[in-house]
């Protein structure tokens, strides 16, 4: 499902190793564009995020804090994220991707792929890809600051030059609120955060069919939260705070183009990242890991008779490093471990008329693990009228995390290095339409989870599920633009996703997903007027305390509204208002964890036409 407004060339980064074009990708994808990003206004991206069907958004408090994605029932760690082509997954936090540190200013463009990519991309892609790009291109400058509930602050700076070869641009991201106490005892202390965040990219094009090109990303964020009593162990308020820091860059050289018949690129990656927990200014523990990838592809495109066809063949060389330190248990949890794996891949791409079709293998080479071979086939026929059907067969895997391997607490947990990587295999199948000003899918999945990573019978360490988790669920969407400056969205999904129990013939419903879920959003212009406006329904869902007795509960379903409407005082400043949580929903994602009440802020911008947000 495209974002409005409705463009078949509109191009699909993620999913394939070669963009291409939405009407022809069978894949389910959503795209969300600059326009409704800024529009809209929300100041992280997982605000954007719950406007794509079947991603569950959990927030452990207020903004800023802990956030887990979870796309058609799988797991945290089973979503990869990319980052301006940057895998951004975070070895030293259990490969979860830091979504709470997105800063949503520094974001041009978020596309959601749903449904196992490893095929494509290897380990992590079990539930689907998240890819967020940052600065673009274009020539020009923007500014802009608000203020406003929970004592927010936020500003933001872009600015690019461009050539006729070269290109520059640069953004820089930063907000701070005072947020809400989210254990919510009487006279508690409040839960903020602080958010600081850069991205540059710079390409060069030395020939006609040679590119050089560099990008990098710093995101950081210092965030406060409730901690346990050392006497009760019960949840109480506390000044604990963590203080992260992901930083990564990027270089590569890419040949050829977009109609040469050879083409390809090779490129060298480096991560780092830094997760430090405190009690008020006291060091308690840190993780730190790293990860430097080369990966290099080429490319073969033909036509034979009317068949256009594709080749690519790539090789990804990845190394990883985990390194834990503690205080209070005087480094008894200390760890320093390395990994790596390298991993080939071969796509075929061929387009006939109507017909689009796509066969990916992978084989990815574990130092730790067994090898994996992973498969994606897929199609999209045109039924004529403006329909289409497209169906896809597509496995996933994902490693153990650092901490499941090797994690160590005293008393409380230690890893087992005798696990191996979860596979999961499924099947999707849509009837989708298509017309100028109309757009809609109807999607069916079904996927299976093998070897699943959970905790033992005693909590105390994890194991390899016997059993088999099961995930189906539909998927509605539906996009039109009734008027030139007026687009809107809708979609709803529907999910089961279910565990063994460990009695036979008995199943357990799986945690923080909820069964029904959906959104509306709306953007457009008019004058010198802009607006954007969502409303994200999020069904009722299980979750576990984390206090003893650890019982299981039900939270209740709520609402989440959002607006932001924009006058143009002058060609160049923007004076806006926003309101988040507008209908001041008390609801939980996580249970014990309060989240903000109604807010509302106003600021301004400040921008040359040709700039981008």
């Amino acid at each position: 499902m495209p974002a409005l407004p409705i463009e078949t060339a509109q191009i699909v980064i993620t999913a394939s190793r070669s963009p291409g074009s939405e009407a022809e990708t069978p894949a389910s994808v959503t795209i969300i564009d600059r326009d409704r990003i800024e529009r809209l206004g929300d100041a992280l991206v997982p605000s954007l995020l719950r406007l794509s069907p079947s991603v569950a958004v959990t927030t452990q408090g207020p903004t800023g804090l802990l956030t887990e994605v979870r796309i058609r029932g799988a797991e945290n760690n089973h979503t990869l994220l990319f980052i301006d082509g940057i895998r951004a997954n975070d070895p030293a936090t259990g490969d979860f991707a830091r979504f709470e540190l997105l800063n949503a200013d520094l974001a041009s463009r978020v596309e959601v792929v749903r449904g196992p990519q490893s095929a494509l991309w290897g380990s992590q892609a079990i539930g689907g890809v998240v890819a967020v790009n940052g600065t673009a291109d274009s020539p020009g400058y923007a500014a802009s600051a608000q203020a406003g509930s929970f004592a927010t602050l936020r500003g933001s700076g872009y600015g690019a030059l461009t050539s006729s070869a070269s290109s520059i641009a640069a953004a820089l991201g930063w907000q701070r609120a005072d947020g809400i106490d989210s254990f919510g005892a009487p006279g508690g202390d409040k839960d903020g955060y602080r958010n600081l965040s850069g991205r540059v990219r710079a390409t060069t094009r030395v020939s006609s069919s040679l590119e050089l090109g560099a990008s990098a990303i710093a995101l950081t964020g210092r965030a406060e939260f409730d901690g346990y009593s050392p006497i009760t162990f019960e949840r109480t308020d506390t000044l604990d705070n963590s203080r992260n820091r992901l930083v990564a860059g990027r270089v590569w050289a890419a040949f050829g183009g977009e109609t040469a018949p050879w083409s390809g690129h090779i490129g060298i990656s480096a991560l780092s990242s830094s997760n430090r927990n405190y009690l008020v200014d006291n060091p308690v523990n840190r993780t730190s890991g790293t990860r430097q990838t080369i990966d290099a592809q080429v490319e073969r495109q033909f036509v034979a008779g009317k068949l256009e066809q594709r080749f690519i063949l790539a090789a990804d060389a990845e190394r990883e490093t985990f390194e834990a330190r503690d205080v209070i248990y005087a480094g008894a949890t200390d760890q320093d471990r390395d990994r790596s794996h390298h991993a080939l891949t071969a796509e075929w791409r061929g387009t006939r008329g109507g017909l689009s079709g796509d066969l990916a293998v992978r084989h990815d080479m574990f130092n730790r693990f067994n090898d994996a071979t992973t498969v994606r086939a897929s199609l999209l026929a045109e039924v004529g009228s403006g329909f289409a059907l497209a169906g896809s067969y597509a496995q996933g895997i994902a490693q153990p995390t650092f901490f499941d391997l090797y994690g160590f607490f005293p008393g409380d947990f230690v890893g087992n290095p005798d696990l191996k990587p979860e596979s999961s295999r499924g099947f999707e199948g849509s009837l989708r339409f298509r017309r100028a000003k109309l757009a809609a899918s109807l999607t069916a999945f079904r996927q299976r989870l093998h070897d699943e990573i959970v905790d033992n019978a005693t909590f105390t360490s994890v194991v390899n599920s016997e059993g088999v988790s099961r995930r189906w669920g539909i998927e509605a969407e539906l996009a039109w633009q009734p008027l030139p400056d007026l687009r809107l969205t809708a979609d709803y999904a529907y999910l089961e996703a279910s565990q063994p129990s460990g009695i036979i013939n008995e199943r357990l419903e799986e945690q923080r997903r909820p069964k029904h879920s959906g959104s509306i959003a709306a953007d457009g212009s008019f004058g010198r007027w802009s607006y954007g406006a969502s409303l994200a329904f999020v069904g009722a869902h299980l979750d576990r305390e984390e206090v003893f007795p650890f019982g299981v509960v039900r939270l209740d379903p709520y609402w989440l509204a959002g607006a932001r409407l924009a006058y143009a005082a002058s060609p160049r400043v923007q004076i806006f208002a926003r309101g988040s949580n507008l209908f001041d929903a008390r609801y939980e994602d996580s249970v014990g964890y309060r989240t903000e009440g109604r807010g509302l802020f106003v600021g301004i911008r400040l921008a040359d036409r040709r700039s981008s947000p």
